[in-house]
Formats: C-alpha cells, sequence, structure tokens
C-alpha cells in the first residue's frame, strides 16, 4: 500500500469483518380497499422515520385519487405495487434512521436528510423544460414520475418492453415480474423507496433477444429546496431490469439535477435480474446537485454463465451513497465493477458493495478509485466480496486507489474479502496517496509546467474507469463533467 502523501491526509484502512443482524419484524394489517387506513403502529421507536413513512403514504393517496379518474390501472399491478409498500413497511416499522453508531454508517453522516423537512414530491412539475441530450433509446424519470412525453422508445426491439408497471398490459410479463417483487430485503433506505415509490418501472428482455442500442434512462430532480430553508423534497424512483436466458442489453442510469445548489433528495433502488447466459452492461453516471441527498441501491441476481458490467461515475451530491448487492446463483458467472468518485467540495461519496459467490467457477473483478479534491471531502469504500463453501475455483480481485490533493481530505476504505472455500484464486488490496514526485518530476524533466503535470496526472487517474464506459457520446460527455469539476482546483495547485 501506498503511504501517506507529505500533506498528511486523515485515512483508515481497516480490514476487519463488517457484522450487521437483521431488524426484527413486526406483523401489519392486510392492504385495505380505498379509502387507506395508515399501516404503521403507534408503538414505532423512531417518529422520524414514522414521519417520513405517513407523509410517503399521505402523497401516495393524493396522486393515486387524483389519476384515477383519467387511467385505471391492472388490478395484476395495483397487487404488486401494494404487495411492494407492504413487505417495505413491515421493515420500516421495525428500522430506526442509521446513525454513526451503526457499522455501514459508521463513517456517512445522513444529518443532512434527518434534519430537513422531508417532503415527498406526489407529482412531476406541470410544465417541465428539460432538454433530452441523448440518441439512444430513452425513458425519463422527472421526480421519480415516468415522463411519456420526454421518452422515446420507438427504437427498441420488438418483445422488449419499457414502461411503467401499471401500463403492462402483457400477464406473461406481470407473471414474471412478480416472482422478483418484495424478494429482497435491503436497509431503511431501500425499504422507504418500497413504500413511497409511485409505480415500478419494468425494463423487460425476452430469452435470446439482443438489443443493439442501450438503454437510456434518465433521472431529473426539478424540485428543490434553497440552502437554509431546509426544506428537502424527496422522489423515489425504481426500476426492475429483467433480462431473460440468452438476452442481452445496456442500461445507461444517468441522474442530473436542476439547480446547482438545489436542495433535495433523491432515494432510487434498481434491481437487476439476468438469466441464464444473458449480459448486462451497466452505466451509472450521478451529477446531482452539490447541495443534494442522492441514495441508490443496486440489486442484481446472476444466473449461470451470466455476465454484468457495471461502470459508475459519481460526482453530484453532498450525500452520495451507493449499495451495490450482488448474489450470484449459479455457476460461470462473469462480474466487473469499476468505480470513479470525486469529491471537490464539501461532498461525501460512499460505496458499499457487497458480493455473494455461492457456486463454481465465479470469476469478478473491482475496481474503485476516488478522488479527494477538498479539504473537507470524504469518500468511503466498504466493499465486501464472499466466497461460500461451494464455490469452488473462484477467481475474485478487488482493488481501491484513493488520490488525496488537500491536506485535510478524508477517505476510509474497508476492503473485505471472505473465504470459506478451499480452491479459489483470490486477491485484494488498497492503496491512498497524493500525487508521486517521482512522477511529477518525469514531466518537469521534459519541460513540462507542474501545472499542465498535475492536470495529465490526475485525469489520467480518474481516465482508467471512464475509458471503460462502452459508449463514445456518454464517456466525452463524463470527461468534459470531470475536468470542469476540477479545473478550479488545478488553477489552485502549485
Amino acid at each position: 500500500m501506498a503511504a501517506a502523501s507529505l500533506l498528511s491526509p486523515h485515512f483508515l484502512l481497516n480490514p476487519k469483518l463488517s457484522i450487521q443482524t437483521s431488524a426484527s419484524k413486526f406483523p401489519i394489517p392486510k392492504s385495505r380497499s380505498t379509502p387507506r387506513t395508515r399501516v404503521f403502529s403507534a408503538t414505532f421507536s423512531d417518529p422520524f422515520v414514522l414521519q417520513i413513512a405517513e407523509t410517503l403514504e399521505d402523497s401516495l393517496s393524493s396522486s393515486s385519487s387524483s389519476s384515477s379518474s383519467s387511467s385505471s390501472s391492472s388490478s395484476s399491478s395495483s397487487l404488486l405495487l401494494q404487495k411492494l409498500r407492504d413487505a417495505s413497511s413491515q421493515t420500516v416499522l421495525s428500522t430506526a434512521w442509521p446513525s454513526r453508531k451503526d457499522e455501514s454508517f459508521r463513517f456517512t453522516d445522513t444529518s443532512l436528510i434527518r434534519y430537513s423537512q422531508v417532503t415527498p414530491i406526489s407529482h412531476p412539475p406541470p410544465s417541465i423544460a428539460i432538454s433530452i441530450d441523448t440518441q439512444f433509446p430513452n425513458i425519463s424519470i422527472v421526480d421519480g414520475h415516468i415522463v411519456n412525453s420526454l421518452s422515446n422508445l420507438s427504437q427498441l426491439p420488438t418483445g422488449v418492453f419499457v414502461g411503467s408497471l401499471s401500463s403492462l398490459s402483457s400477464e406473461t410479463i406481470s407473471k414474471r415480474v412478480s416472482e422478483f417483487v418484495a424478494n429482497f430485503e435491503g436497509d431503511l433506505f431501500w425499504s422507504l423507496n418500497g413504500l413511497g415509490t409511485p409505480d415500478l418501472v419494468v425494463v423487460y428482455v425476452p430469452a435470446g433477444c439482443r438489443v443493439e442500442m442501450p438503454l437510456h434512462i434518465m433521472y431529473h430532480s426539478v424540485e428543490g429546496g434553497d440552502i437554509g430553508s431546509k426544506k428537502l423534497p424527496v422522489s423515489n424512483p425504481r426500476v426492475l431490469v429483467l433480462v431473460e436466458e440468452g438476452g442481452e442489453i445496456g442500461v445507461i442510469e444517468e441522474y442530473v439535477g436542476g439547480g446547482e445548489n438545489k436542495c433535495y433528495w433523491a432515494n432510487a433502488v434498481t434491481e437487476v435480474v439476468i438469466g441464464e447466459g444473458a449480459k448486462v452492461k451497466h452505466s451509472y453516471i450521478q451529477s446531482q446537485s452539490l447541495s443534494a441527498a442522492h441514495i441508490k441501491w443496486t440489486s442484481v441476481q446472476q444466473g449461470s454463465s451470466s455476465s454484468y458490467e457495471l461502470i459508475e461515475v459519481s460526482t453530484g451530491g453532498k450525500l452520495s451513497r451507493h449499495n451495490v448487492n450482488i448474489q450470484q446463483v449459479g455457476p460461470d458467472t462473469v462480474t466487473e465493477l469499476s468505480t470513479f468518485h470525486l469529491s471537490v467540495g464539501d461532498q461525501t461519496q460512499d460505496l458499499h458493495s457487497k458480493l455473494v459467490l455461492d457456486h463454481p467457477r465465479g470469476y469478478s473483478r473491482q475496481l474503485h478509485k476516488c478522488i479527494v479534491a477538498h479539504s473537507l471531502g470524504q469518500a468511503v469504500f466498504d466493499g465486501n466480496i464472499k466466497v461460500n463453501r461451494y464455490a469452488q475455483q473462484t477467481d475474485a480481485g478487488q482493488l481501491t486507489r484513493s488520490l488525496l490533493l488537500e491536506p485535510r481530505a478524508t477517505v476510509n476504505v474497508k476492503p473485505n474479502l471472505q473465504i470459506i472455500a478451499d480452491n479459489v484464486k483470490c486477491s485484494h488490496g488498497a492503496a491512498i496517496s497524493d500525487l508521486e514526485e517521482n512522477q511529477l518530476f518525469y514531466f518537469l524533466a521534459r519541460g513540462i509546467d507542474s501545472e499542465t503535470a498535475r492536470k495529465a496526472l490526475i485525469f489520467s487517474f480518474g481516465g482508467e474507469v471512464i475509458e471503460r464506459l462502452p459508449y463514445s457520446l456518454i464517456r466525452k460527455k463524463v470527461e468534459t463533467q470531470i475536468k470542469a469539476l476540477l479545473e478550479p482546483t488545478l488553477k489552485g495547485s502549485p
């Protein structure tokens, strides 16, 4: 591991095992006919969580009553959404708001949300002035709500469905979707999303279908409070990607904010189910307002001989946290995770990932890179790879590298490799440093000034992940964003 820089940034390297216990569950009443009555118990121990849950339920009641006259959802989709909300309610009832005393939030301060006035966004804005900058088939989600007028899905092949659960007319697809709704339990934020999502976006790829062009899912955060107002509108977009046996698709998730200093909370969930021999290339780009909270869950289930590749670039949010959970449900899987986080202000960029291997001959590689370019900025990495008893002949590798450009910049990393199988090839490593003096000297000795040298080294550090983005248009867009964010920092460098 590289030593800390001469600027003496603070860092923690802790490879110890993190143990979490599952929250107990309390029974809740079954769903009732309209008007709905609350399912939350008066004996709940965390008033703040209860308050959020009640406001989420109220917002759903108002939105459903206003839309009932203009559209009628199928009974099957309504039952599936109710199943999701009921399952989420059980966890919400038994889970307190996370604090620094919880191991998984030890380095992640959620007070930005905790001490704000959280108000759910029950409707998309009546007038939307949003430009859609993409050449791919796309679907737009504004403040958690699908906006069909901003979407273009005409280039998708026959048999592929992309749209809301409430608009899904195929009983065959509905039956398949029902098998994966509410079958995974995440943390409190996962459950709040399930309780508050207005609809489920379904992406369905039939068996043997190869989608040539990627699907661009664009998330726009429009409504937001001003700095100091304590107002924090929350949206809960939720997406289920289901790729049947032998299917292939690329998915681009892009999160953007409407105002540079707007305060809001995007609480998103993406579930990916990959059938036998299927392939998914997943690009995730997060450039929210620097005053926003962005918390995202990505849950992946990989069948036999399937392939999943995630390339993530996260630069926005005052609080940004990505929880990635990948479960291998068959042998011969390929899993590749590449992440680049950038903190240029008073920001927290947090990645918590967990890969569970239960079957033989799994192959996985994880690369996490981050740059902290501000004295109040911090990055967090908690990466867990678990190789269980029957996952023989597994080949797993994990590497995290952090670049700290300011004296008080902070990074906390905890690479974690748990191996129970006895016939595996596994490795992990961590490195934390400032720019290497010998690298700068190499440029200076060839007549290149210090500022240009630092720019080249810093851009190339993140470029290792950015160049893995499979689509040139997205790659160029991200490169431009990164350069614009780093420019003020580099101008002030010695």
